[in-house]
């Protein structure tokens, strides 16, 4: 091991050492958190929108999986087919659901630099 006034004890190669490396993946870990957490808080503020019955119900959603608009077209309602119009909501909810999962997946999949990730283990 010799000493040099550039570079400090080393043992004659130019390798970075084990504390070197080590910091070097903890930063490309940081800027990877930092690129995953930008692009959730983008996701979470885009809008989902599905509808079901040619139309006759339509779900508004964002990607925190919330509930934003539900409207439900005057010629959906039968009082005498209650269920046919309560499968309607769940349907186009489900979907503008799963959109927006599909959605933050993706998103979150492409920060992570293509590590493919399975965030439902996460709860993402």
């Amino acid at each position: 091991m010799g000493y040099s006034a550039r570079r400090g004890f080393t043992n004659g190669s130019m390798r970075p050492s084990g504390a070197q490396r080590q910091m070097e993946l903890q930063q490309k870990i940081a800027d990877v958190q930092a690129s995953m957490e930008a692009a959730r808080t983008e996701t979470e503020n885009k809008e989902f929108t599905a509808s079901a019955g040619g139309g006759a119900v339509e779900a508004r959603v964002n990607g925190k999986r919330e509930i934003l608009s539900l409207k439900i077209s005057p010629e959906a309602v039968d009082p005498s087919d209650v269920e046919m119009l309560e499968d309607l909501i769940i349907s186009a909810l489900n979907e503008a659901l799963r959109q927006a999962s599909d959605a933050m997946e993706k998103t979150l999949n492409n920060a992570a630099g293509g590590l493919n990730l399975n965030l439902g283990a996460f709860g993402l």
